[in-house]
């Protein structure tokens, strides 16, 4: 009798171990975060620097004519909508990212809230106050809100674009960011023009705030990326409190 052949049948790869789901949250940095910051964070300071040197800057023109136009009335709801933004961008422009800080370390991701607490607390401290004090601008004649000294740059421009940057990174999925992106910035132009409209500040000087707020919190983002990047990946593994 002939030996039947041997079983010819290969035999079964093992399976290669699962990669752990992707996960978006926290966003990592873009590539070019640190010039991009540095520029915007540089450009603030080199147009604060110019108030300071010059009695009359180049666009000082523009300000008194945006200011000019600015000539509603104290009692209507225009001023009663730019009273609630100027509210939000003040004392709410602290306790929001603060509720956030704590909700994200609720969940585990107390690397997030770091950068929450560094962009909106320490970046107002570090960037704006000290700008209010080098260029000590002043502010435009008979505010309609109670206002502080130093009108350069603009700290409820900063707190309204800082919160707008950090909840785009720690809190939405990218499909979902394009969309609060477009809304954040529509709140940043009414934070603005709210500020304007109240001659609580000049129009360069919510510019200047937009800019610093930009610029601090995309030199954060990238200093924070390797622990947003660990953030992530625990996050994608469900191991967030290890």
């Amino acid at each position: 009798m002939m030996p039947s052949p041997p079983d010819a049948t290969p035999t079964p790869t093992p399976p290669l171990p699962a990669a752990p789901p992707r996960h978006h949250l926290p966003a990592a940095p873009p590539r070019h975060a640190v010039p991009a910051g540095v520029a915007l964070l540089l450009a603030s300071f080199l147009i604060g620097l110019l108030l300071r040197m010059a009695d009359r800057p180049f666009f000082q023109g523009l300000d008194d004519r945006w200011a000019a136009s600015m000539d509603g009335s104290r009692v209507d709801a225009v001023t009663g909508l730019a009273t609630v933004l100027d509210r939000l961008g003040g004392p709410l422009g602290l306790v929001l990212p603060l509720i956030l800080c704590g909700c994200l370390c609720v969940y585990g991701r107390w690397r997030s809230a770091l950068y929450v607490f560094a962009a909106n607390v320490l970046g107002s401290v570090v960037v704006v106050l000290p700008l209010k004090a080098l260029v000590d601008r002043p502010r435009p004649p008979y505010p309609w809100v109670l206002v502080n000294d130093g009108s350069y740059p603009s700290g409820q421009v900063f707190s309204a674009v800082a919160l707008v940057f950090v909840v785009a990174v720690v809190v939405f999925p990218p499909r979902a960011r394009r969309w609060w992106w477009l809304f954040g910035a529509a709140y940043v132009v009414a934070m603005m023009w709210s500020r304007t409209w109240l001659h609580a500040q000049w129009l360069s000087d919510t510019f200047a705030g937009a800019l610093a707020g930009v610029g601090a919190c995309l030199l954060l983002w990238r200093a924070f990326g390797p622990l947003s990047r660990t953030e992530a990946e625990r996050t994608a593994a469900n191991s967030l409190w290890l």
